[in-house]
């Protein structure tokens, strides 16, 4: 039985296979700065992201870790861009789109500006309820 779970344990399931610092970033579904802070909290976990995207998406996710750099949260680890065949629903035949990868680490003031950024929010919330 043991032999079972230690199986069951090492196997690698579809899920997760899926890397736990990723983001797949979608040019309709949320605003930027929710990939923006997204991914200062992946950072702040993990040490790095992944920012990854297809399509018309890769416009979004090159202005995220902009974001990220220009404002010293982020340094640039590395850029992947590969093309992926994706079936097009409506006539069932495969289509290539662009995709794009862009792994950010912490910088090294990283954990400096997200103190100071909280107590920025900190402050503004006890000046509300004040």
């Amino acid at each position: 039985m043991e032999e079972i779970t230690d199986g069951v344990n090492n196997m690698n399931l579809a899920g997760d296979s899926q890397k736990k610092n990723r983001i797949q970033v979608s040019n309709t579904k949320k605003p930027l700065f929710f990939y923006v802070n997204l991914a200062k909290r992946y950072m702040q976990e993990h040490n790095d992201v992944e920012l990854s995207a297809l399509g018309m998406a890769i416009a979004t996710v090159v202005t995220i870790a902009e974001i990220l750099k220009n404002n010293g949260f982020a340094v640039e680890k590395k850029i992947m861009t590969s093309t992926v065949d994706i079936k097009d629903g409506s006539r069932g035949r495969p289509v290539q789109k662009p995709k794009i990868e862009i792994t950010l680490g912490k910088s090294e003031k990283f954990d400096e500006l997200m103190a100071a950024a909280n107590e920025e929010k900190e402050a503004a919330e006890a000046q509300v309820q004040s």
